[in-house]
């Protein structure tokens, strides 16, 4: 049973709902899924591109990574160094009070244990992106015999930290894990 009022558009039903109700909750709803298609691209625009995602891991042979030797390889469009630290780099990055470093960090906090002797860095100078140069043989290693950003002058020590010069952090260790002799970025 309706009951009408003076007003032509409050038509009460009998369970309380007004048609001015519906047409509300109708125009809400329409807004709401508009707005998921409008959104939805805009997120899934932001996400990796399959390219990106190609490159999210990268896997090295290292069997035949000697002492003293170095790799270069590519992690994300990034350069990466990988190197088969000799005893004495061992020992001279282990000589080192990591309190008196501007970037405190061991040795054994920049490798995996049981590979302390395989350092694996990013190739990029942390003060403005640069390449540094140690990696290859005959390369300008720096003062410290690490790795030397010939841009404006920062020198890193064996086990890639930051020693002299602009850069405010040591080079970046990624994530990465060795099984056997395969090496695993990302």
């Amino acid at each position: 049973m309706a009951t009408t009022t003076d007003t032509a558009d409050t038509v009460v039903a009998e369970d309380g709902v007004r048609r001015r109700d519906f047409i509300e909750i109708a125009a809400v709803s329409a807004a709401g899924v508009g707005g998921l298609f409008t959104v939805i691209p805009l997120v899934s625009q932001m996400a990796p591109s399959k390219d990106v995602l190609a490159e999210s891991t990268t896997e090295l042979d290292i069997s035949a990574l000697e002492p003293g030797q170095s790799i270069k390889a590519v992690f994300r469009k990034q350069p990466v160094f990988i190197r088969n630290l000799t005893q004495r780099e061992i020992d001279e990055a282990n000589a080192v009070d990591a309190a008196t470093l501007r970037d405190a960090q061991t040795l054994a906090e920049r490798t995996l244990e049981g590979h302390e002797n395989i350092l694996v860095v990013m190739g990029v100078c942390t003060h403005l992106g640069c390449v540094p140069l140690g990696a290859a043989e005959g390369e300008n290693k720096g003062e410290f015999g690490g790795y030397f950003c010939p841009c404006h002058g920062s020198h890193y020590d064996t086990a890639a930290r930051i020693r002299k010069g602009p850069a405010p952090t040591n080079l970046e260790v990624p994530e990465y894990s060795i099984t056997d002799t395969t090496l695993v970025i990302g």
